[in-house]
């Protein structure tokens, strides 16, 4: 009975929803877009050229690793506890973490899966790996140092105890607070320990040199502020290698940077970026632009000792380390330049090096934070601790934000197209987010083209996903806090044809940088415009094109309140085809809380002053402007029982929702252009749109009809079908044929749903009594009917028939959406529903599904065809002076030694000899021959052999390295003496020459 009389007050004749049941209304959940969590490390390979983003545990999240290669390629990893990131590092084919629940985790990326973890006897404060090996050293909170087989996933035998008990017995709370491998000679490490470093050989098995900071009395050191009346040692915090491996850089708390010689221990420089000589009394002074001001410093978090495709041509990347009081923030770059030859360098000539800086630069970052953490891209090689020619850098902020900039010059590098489009939602935050259906064929054609430097993450293989080929694809724009917008695909777990973003420059066409903060979106993707409203009330509308000031940076000029500005040259010089700037509207009236963008040329929008502006953009001309006290007096009038009060003790009005419609309104005989606009106070007024004599359009208000509380959705359907009867161009030239829609117009707020013929009429009516709803749509279930789908405050999406508005399914979503913003989700008319489920991170489900959760990703990370290239290893010189070189091979024996078990892929592959050596006797045929040097030697045998053979090798080696230093010790003797007999004779024969003989 409800559904006949609620049919009958709306208009309706038939039940839309008689296809439908609550067996259908299940949810498929596809897709998180974004980061769930604050970010907290970033590593990259540029060998396989991935990406990996490891966050922290919060309560939008747990902490996971993201890996990111080229289009949308995208791994996640799940740690084995809730926990977070702490240490993260690529090595060859592998991933390996450290969490904070000091768990290690090995992951492999050619299976994308956890391979093992491990947990560390004792808390793990340091991580280092390298390309060449096959281990991973940890360093441990009581100063030892054990090493990890990634190969085999078993702990090695192998362990270097804590070594500053050597220096002071008395440390016995001495954690390794770094770890680094020497650049040239893998045979080497350096230890950062709480109070000094320490570089130690493997080969010798000892500790060869310790580097001890102090600072005398009387001498600022790196904090000038500080008590002198003894001697300070500060702690140190890390330790790191100069690229040709000869020179060693500790970093203190103090903000000091100490630079040694690692030959002899020998202190050549204590400097900070604002002074010199530190560590001398009445040594410090100025060294970079800023000079030495007085105040405290921000601590030194990070450094990197960067190199060009030259080793030699160095400079130090810090961050921190500058005055908290100063203006700019951001990481700061010591160019250094060519390193001088050591062999033929005094020592105060190296000191002279390190002491004046080539160049010292600044690499700006957003106003407001600081930087916690970054990772230089390199172009090529995986060694010198990822710093061999950086050709860009990404920064975590600590807002928990990316920033991208170019190497060295610190130029900010747009993440569009450059980065995976998930990634953008930290570069930088998101405040506002739109999901569009867009015709499919319009999309394909939707590819910007913009100047760009060169992608540096282009790894990886998408997987083959089915092509749904006659479905809208569903657009994300989202809006940034510094003034840019965003638009992708973002799919229907298919398959993406166009993959690329699109960058709409805002706060260009705004003629501003500061103060971009979106409120409204609208994206009208059949015609290729977009409109966008601000907080500070100015209405942008966007149009696609081609570039005619391509090139060429003009000035923006000001903006004319309450008129339409024409901006057409505020446009990116780098921009040839894409979202031209069109027009703006600065009304002055307050935040834009309401913008339409209809897909027939007009656009509306509404203010928080209570203005209505509905804009023609043939012109562009705005063609009606209303304020909403109008429609107060009308509904005011028409009401039976009022109240005596004023129009000025009423509460403000102002617009929450506006769409365009072609209908038939109510006591009229034809059909033409409608604009409904909904307010807070549950007023919905209706204006018609038509054509004048001279050929443009005029807007006039029809009638007010109200549902008592704040509109969320206006949706205009056809009464007659069930489906949507929105302004479309097919709709709009259809009125030329004197085409009739019987429409009427679905209405929910938060607390009823109203569905009724415009403009008056009173129509069907429901209220919600148990809970809100947030946001609603009209759904089409293909080959069912239609459906209001609703999510409702109480962490369920309701589906309720039409016209009847009875319940049909209803599902639960508060695991999957942030329930504080379920007012900012978006549900397309297929049913694919967008909505937030953290600061950073929105999740995409389908309603009317069939219950299917998330399925991992099916993408490919790994080629094994990348080759890691060769380390680099010690010069000539220093090979002829003594250094003993030892290559990754002589490392697998001197960590894991003469026992070190088979890897699995050893064993599968005797497993699978195996078996083809009992299948072929079976059959009768000639067993295979055997993998390995004999047939007749086992599989241990041979690895024994082999193992031998490197050992005797490793002996001759040695052997050999001393017969050479002794052969070239008497060959320079010799040379000495042939000089000195040459210019004897020479000498005496100047003498006979003179005296005649």
């Amino acid at each position: 009975m409800a559904q006949f009389l609620r049919g009958k007050q709306a208009g309706i004749q038939h039940d839309f929803s008689e296809g439908l049941a609550a067996d259908f209304f299940k949810l498929d959940d596809f897709e998180r877009c974004g980061v769930n969590s604050k970010i907290s490390v970033i590593a990259y390979d540029p060998v396989q050229s991935l990406l990996a983003v490891g966050t922290n545990d919060t309560p939008y999240g747990s902490g996971q690793i993201y890996v990111f290669g080229q289009r949308r390629v995208l791994v996640t990893f799940q740690f084995p506890r809730k926990s977070s990131a702490k240490f993260l590092q690529f090595c060859a084919d592998k991933l390996v973490s450290v969490d904070s629940k000091n768990e290690v985790s090995i992951y492999s990326l050619e299976t994308k899966r956890l391979v093992t973890s491990y947990a560390p006897p004792g808390q793990a404060t340091a991580l280092a790996t390298d390309a060449s090996l096959d281990y991973a050293f940890i360093g441990l909170s009581n100063g030892e140092v054990i090493a990890y087989d990634l190969d085999r996933e078993s702990l090695t035998a192998y362990k270097i105890p804590n070594l500053w008990l050597d220096v002071n017995p008395r440390a016995r709370l001495s954690p390794v607070v770094s770890l680094a491998f020497s650049t040239r000679d893998i045979g080497k490490i350096l230890i950062g320990y709480s109070e000094g470093a320490v570089t130690f050989s493997f080969k010798q098995n000892v500790a060869q040199k310790y580097f001890i900071y102090e600072v005398p009395p009387g001498a600022p050191g790196g904090d000038p502020d500080a008590p002198s009346s003894g001697v300070r040692k500060p702690r140190m915090t890390e330790a790191i290698w100069h690229p040709n491996g000869t020179f060693v850089l500790t970093v203190h708390e103090d903000t000091s940077l100490v630079l040694w010689d690692s030959k002899d221990g020998r202190k050549l420089q204590a400097r900070t970026l604002q002074a010199t000589n530190v560590d001398q009394p009445g040594g410090s002074r100025p060294a970079g632009p800023d000079g030495e001001t007085s105040g405290p410093k921000e601590p030194i978090v990070k450094v990197k000792w960067c190199a060009k495709d030259n080793p030699d041509d160095t400079g130090l990347l810090v961050a921190g380390g500058r005055h908290a009081g100063d203006s700019t923030k951001g990481l700061t770059f010591l160019d250094m330049g060519p390193t001088p030859n050591y062999q033929t360098s005094s020592w105060q000539v190296l000191s002279s090096y390190f002491e004046r800086t080539r160049r010292h630069m600044l690499l700006p970052i957003p106003p407001g934070a600081q930087v916690i953490n970054f990772c230089p891209i390199p172009r090529l090689s995986p060694y010198f601790a990822g710093a061999h020619d950086p050709i860009a850098l990404l920064a975590v902020l600590s807002s928990g934000e990316l920033v991208t900039m170019s190497f060295p010059s610190g130029h900010a590098i747009t993440p569009t197209n450059m980065l995976h489009p998930f990634l953008s939602f930290v570069h930088p935050f998101v405040n506002k987010a739109t999901l569009t259906p867009v015709d499919r064929s319009v999309w394909l054609g939707l590819r910007e083209r913009r100047m760009q430097g060169p992608k540096f993450v282009i790894g990886g293989a998408e997987a083959k996903n089915p092509l749904k080929r006659f479905e809208n694809r569903n657009v994300i724009t989202t809006a940034h806090a510094d003034g840019t917008v965003r638009l992708w695909d973002a799919g229907h777990d298919d398959e993406i044809e166009n993959g690329e973003a699109i960058q709409v420059d805002l706060a260009r066409a705004v003629g501003r940088v500061r103060n971009i903060e979106v409120t409204e979106m609208s994206l009208a993707a059949s015609a290729n415009e977009l409109s966008i409203g601000l907080r500070t009330g100015e209405l942008v509308v966007f149009r696609w094109g081609n570039n005619l000031s391509q090139g060429r940076d003009d000035a923006p000029g000001p903006n004319q309140p309450g008129k339409l500005t024409s901006i057409n040259h505020r446009t990116d010089p780098g921009l040839k085809s894409g979202f031209i700037p069109l027009t703006l509207l600065d009304m002055q009236q307050g935040p834009v809380t309401a913008v339409k963008h209809s897909q027939v040329g007009f656009v509306a929008a509404g203010f928080e002053g209570g203005s209505l502006v509905i804009m023609d953009l043939r012109g562009p001309a705005i063609i009606h402007t209303a304020h909403l006290s109008e429609f107060s007096k009308v509904s005011k009038r028409s009401s039976f029982v009022r109240k005596k009060s004023s129009t000025e003790d009423a509460p403000p009005e102002w617009p929450t929702s506006i769409e365009f419609g072609v209908m038939t309104l109510e006591g009229e005989d034809y059909s033409s252009i409608c604009c409904f606009v909904g307010t807070n106070r549950g007023n919905v007024a209706t204006f018609k749109i038509l054509p004048t004599a001279n050929g443009a359009y005029s807007a006039a208000f029809v009638g007010v009809s109200n549902i008592e509380d704040k509109v969320c959705n206006l949706i205009p359907i056809d009464a007659d079908s069930g489906g949507n009867a929105l302004a479309t161009p097919n709709a709009v030239g259809g009125l030329r044929n004197g085409m009739k829609i019987n429409g009427v117009l679905v209405a929910v707020s938060p607390s009823s749903c109203r569905i009724f013929k415009p403009a008056t009429s009173k129509g069907a009516h429901k209220t919600w009594d148990d809970f809100f709803v947030d946001s609603s749509a009209v759904v089409r279930t293909e080959g069912r009917g239609y459906s209001l789908v609703c999510l409702c405050g109480d962490g369920n999406a309701r589906a309720f028939s039409i016209p009847a508005l009875k319940e049909i399914g209803c599902s639960n979503i508060n695991h999957i959406a942030e329930m504080r913003r379920l007012s900012e989700a978006h549900i397309t008319p297929t049913g694919t529903v967008m909505t937030w489920t953290g600061p950073s991170e929105m999740g995409l489900f389908n309603v009317w599904g069939s219950g299917h959760q998330m399925s991992p990703s099916q993408d490919r990370l790994f080629d094994p065809a990348k080759v890691i290239p060769a380390r680099p290893t010690i010069t000539n010189i220093q090979w002829i002076s003594g250094t003993q070189y030892i290559s990754p091979q002589d490392m697998d024996i001197l960590i894991g030694g003469p026992n070190r078990p088979p890897s699995k892929r050893m064993i599968e592959q005797m497993r699978v000899d195996e078996q083809e050596r009992r299948q072929a006797l079976r059959e009768g045929r000639a067993p295979p021959p055997q993998s390995g040097p004999s047939n007749e030697e086992g599989y241990w045998s041979s690895m024994t052999r082999g193992i031998q053979e490197r050992t005797e090798r490793l002996g001759i080696a040695g052997d050999t390295m001393d017969r050479l230093e002794e052969n070239s010790s008497s060959f320079a003797s010799d040379v000495g003496k042939y000089v000195q007999s040459q210019k004897r004779k020479a000498v005496f024969g100047a003498l006979g020459s003179k005296f005649g003989f």
